[in-house]
């Protein structure tokens, strides 16, 4: 074990020396070779998707686990067309660094800018879901910053064949492959060496469950950029269109079960419950899914089971919804700021006025106005991808793009002043 760690040292302190300096080198590229090797790396996603898919069914065969993390894990098609639509997407956006922040001139005559500047070298430790390596790798280029990334065990195959694509992009732009870097093996002492990588890794970005949230936010002597579990309601009001409210929820739970802003807990204005949960609770047990509800849903709908203490504080990421009947808005804001984890709440109602009181008063990163919460990504706020939903109270908060991965300084120009 000790040569373990000592390899995962020597590595972490090569590869952050090698991302500095392709950062640097990023960073002075500019906007347009960066865009070039998005492109490139779109272009080589595609190219390379027989070796990746075949890359995928081998993390695959070793996989054990739920339909839902399967589901996570697995590749198609599809999906790999997707993230490389997404490269393109990122290389259309407006360049992130190309901005002034905002400017002002002193009385002296000193005139001040506040302009973006990237981050530096950014760690990224996920799990399961292989798409987030390309989607990371494309915000930091965009921003300017290189990447260190360890995905989970579960999808080391995947994470490699992906990241050997992007770097034959890179490549072909004419920028450093090691702007994008992985780790080389799938022991935990990998994940131990970026969290003490203080020097070599400027900021940490956890991507996953609860676990390896709390193990980073513990052990990290790096600044760390929180992405909580995403315990996501849909708070369906007393003034809800009943039809509206059937196909958002739908969506918002069962469209993918397994991803951080699918729908974990249905609260239901009492006012509404009597007619509305059967059909709710109908519609979902017909696309598969499973229910706990407290002793209110249970009165109207005498076969759902109970719900135990636990299941209100439960991110599923499965077929399972937790429901409550709640009386009034107050009541639903008030479960969720003791039971949600600060991510993403929706209410479905008409009244514009209680719907704009509550999004007042959530303290999550995302509040949605009916609308599913799984349209908490980046993609869907049209940064192309996201390396997280941020949900801490420093710096980023809700999806996480290429703006989001810049710090900023500031340029003064003078005509000769000096200090009395």
């Amino acid at each position: 074990m000790t040569i373990v760690h000592d390899q995962a040292g020597t590595w972490l302190r090569e590869a952050g020396a090698a991302a500095r300096a392709a950062a640097a080198a990023l960073a002075r590229a500019g906007a347009a070779a960066r865009d070039a090797a998005l492109r490139a790396a779109a272009a080589a996603l595609r190219a390379n998707r027989a070796g990746i898919l075949a890359a995928n069914e081998a993390d695959l065969a070793g996989f054990s686990g739920t339909d839902a993390f399967r589901d996570r894990l697995a590749l198609t098609p599809e999906r790999i067309e997707a993230m490389a639509r997404g490269l393109e997407e990122i290389a259309a956006l407006p360049d992130p660094l190309a901005r002034v922040l905002a400017e002002w001139t002193r009385p002296n005559g000193l005139r001040i800018q506040r302009i973006p500047q990237p981050i530096g070298v950014i760690g990224m430790i996920y799990e399961s879901r292989p798409n987030v390596g390309a989607d990371a790798a494309g915000i930091c280029l965009k921003s300017g910053n290189a990447v260190i990334l360890r995905g989970g065990s579960e999808s080391f195959a995947s994470a490699g064949a992906i990241q050997a694509a992007i770097a034959a992009g890179l490549a072909e732009a004419g920028l450093p492959a090691s702007s994008v870097q992985v780790a080389p093996g799938t022991d935990r002492a990998y994940v131990a060496a970026m969290l003490a990588g203080a020097g070599a890794i400027d900021l940490i970005i956890p991507r996953g469950g609860r676990g390896l949230v709390e193990r980073v936010q513990a052990e990290a002597r790096v600044p760390v950029l929180a992405h909580a579990e995403g315990l996501c309601h849909t708070y369906v009001h007393a003034a809800a269109e009943p039809a509206m409210a059937r196909r958002v929820l739908a969506n918002a739970k069962m469209r993918r079960t397994g991803i951080c802003g699918a729908t974990e807990t249905l609260l239901i204005d009492a006012a509404i419950a009597p007619s509305l949960l059967p059909l709710l609770v109908a519609d979902l047990a017909a696309l598969g899914c499973t229910f706990r509800a407290d002793a209110r849903a249970r009165a109207i709908v005498p076969s759902l089971p109970p719900a135990d203490a636990a299941d209100f504080d439960t991110e599923w990421l499965d077929a399972i919804l937790s429901v409550k009947v709640v009386d009034g808005p107050d009541a639903a804001l008030a479960h969720i700021a003791r039971h949600g984890s600060e991510h993403t709440d929706a209410i479905i109602t008409e009244d514009a006025a209680v719907a704009e009181r509550f999004l007042a008063d959530l303290d999550s990163a995302v509040g949605i106005w009916n609308a599913s919460t799984q349209f908490c990504d980046g993609g869907e706020f049209g940064f192309g991808a996201e390396i997280g939903i941020a949900t801490g109270r420093v710096h980023a908060r809700g999806p996480v793009g290429p703006e989001q991965l810049t710090t900023f300084r500031y340029v003064v120009r003078g005509s000769g002043q000096i200090r009395p």
